[in-house]
């Protein structure tokens, strides 16, 4: 491209800028013009309609084509509900749901009670910012870049050679043989799933934190004086006073469990019977060529997110109607 259409393509844009600018001047120009509340209907949809069209083109209509695409083979034929009674009767589909059940039971109730726990022990002591930062940290690094240093962890080397996996280099140091933990069932699963508590943790403990704060303290120095204990005071004040909190880490932690695909893609691939609903409709829609199994597993996994989604709309409105 020359330097004079370079300039010509600068003087395009330019002028359609001044296009679009023109007439939004013009129509908000009307817009002061009219009724207050025709002015208000007509801003309220100005506002409104980017959203909903950028809503539209990125989420409904991918999710109405996808839904589509479930019910149909490779080419695109109508087959019924054939890719449905695939995943919930083919064996390798059924250890993909048994073991996104797992991870679904595990990692959000660990997280949460490991989060509540170190929230509550650290809460007003001395050095309290410094023991968040450190448990907070994991969330800063991505999936991907957390199953990269996991997978060193538990890296495996025969016996007679030099181990740089840390969990195995300490089997070694106590006369142990080292062992293949991402190839190992069922401890590789569990293995996996140590590593999304890792990083969600740090989320856990700082919405909790936040929410002991919010405890009123009249409340716990009456139950005090009452002659409570500290878990008696735990358990009658301070839980149904972060309720709220509770529910949003379970939920959102809960969310990001059933949609984990880069720490399975990462450290196994799916391989050794690892694999969960997310990274098995990547493998089917684009390794295995099965667009439709892939679509299927896609719409299954919105229906185990949207009751969730729904619950925690439903106990935020339930407190805000309290407040």
């Amino acid at each position: 491209m020359t330097t004079t259409d370079l300039i010509g393509k600068l003087l395009q844009v330019g002028l359609a800028l001044a296009g679009f600018s023109a007439v939004l001047g013009l129509i908000f120009f009307f817009v002061d013009r009219a009724p207050k509340r025709g002015r208000d209907v007509v801003q309220l949809l100005a506002f409104l309609l980017p959203a909903m069209a950028l809503i539209a083109i990125g989420l409904v209509y991918p999710a109405i084509r996808t839904t589509i695409t479930a019910f149909g083979d490779k080419a695109g034929n109508f087959i019924g509900l054939d890719n449905f009674v695939w995943m919930f009767t083919q064996p390798e589909a059924l250890i993909t749901l048994r073991n996104t059940v797992v991870w679904v039971i595990i990692a959000p109730a660990v997280s949460t009670i490991i989060g509540l726990a170190y929230a509550v022990f650290i809460d007003k002591s001395r050095g309290e910012r410094i023991y968040k930062v450190l448990v907070f940290m994991p969330v800063a690094i991505s999936f991907v870049g957390a199953g990269i240093i996991w997978k060193f962890i538990y890296e495996y080397r025969p016996a007679e050679r030099d181990q740089i996996g840390l969990l195995n280099q300490i089997l070694v140091w106590f006369g142990q043989e080292p062992v293949l933990w991402l190839q190992t069932e069922p401890i590789n699963t569990l293995m996996l799933i140590i590593v999304l508590i890792w990083v969600q943790t740090g989320f856990a403990m700082v919405i909790l934190s936040a929410s002991i704060k919010g405890v009123s303290i009249e409340q716990l120095e009456a139950a005090q004086l009452d002659g409570t204990n500290a878990w008696q005071r735990f358990r009658n004040v301070t839980l149904p006073g972060i309720r709220g909190g509770l529910v949003v880490v379970l939920t959102t932690i809960t969310i990001a469990t059933l949609k984990i695909f880069d720490i399975v893609r990462t450290m196994t691939g799916g391989n050794f019977n690892t694999s969960v609903v997310a990274n098995e409709m990547y493998t089917q829609a684009f390794r295995a060529v099965e667009p439709g199994r892939g679509a299927a597993l896609a719409v299954v996994l919105f229906l185990l997110v949207l009751p969730i989604v729904v619950y925690n709309i439903r106990v935020l409105r339930q407190q805000k109607e309290i407040r």
